[in-house]
């Protein structure tokens, strides 16, 4: 088990960017599958963005593909997310989730498949 506090939301305008953090504690974290995950007022929690171990095998959502990018690095034991051109749509609660993985390509995609979750941040794009 890892414990994950997530940084760096916020308001931003239409059309800006914010970077998203995420650092664990608690155990190796290059062993751990890593996902992006948001949840809007009424709506389901929904993945967003996801990759393996080593952060080399990323999965984006087609909402964001080409617009935000994850990222992990191991020896900070910190995951990002770089979200750029950002639309009213993208206003949620993102939340970073964790799973030990004893394969190094797994990526996880499904809320359900994660055992550890910060505690989320907020993002809200509005003019």
């Amino acid at each position: 088990q890892v414990q994950l506090v997530e940084s760096g939301g916020g308001l931003v305008q239409p059309g800006g960017s914010l970077r998203l953090s995420c650092t664990a504690s608690g155990r190796t974290f290059s062993r751990y599958a890593v996902g992006w995950f948001r949840q809007a007022p009424g709506k389901e929690r929904e993945i967003v963005a996801a990759a393996n171990r080593n952060g080399n095998m990323p999965y984006y959502a087609d909402s964001v593909k080409g617009r935000f990018t994850i990222s992990k690095d191991n020896a900070k034991n910190t995951v990002y997310l770089q979200m750029n051109s950002l639309e009213p749509e993208d206003t949620a609660v993102y939340y970073c989730a964790a799973r030990g993985s004893a394969i190094l390509s797994t990526v996880l995609v499904r809320a359900s498949e994660y055992n550890d979750w910060g505690q989320g941040t907020q993002v809200t794009v509005s003019s």
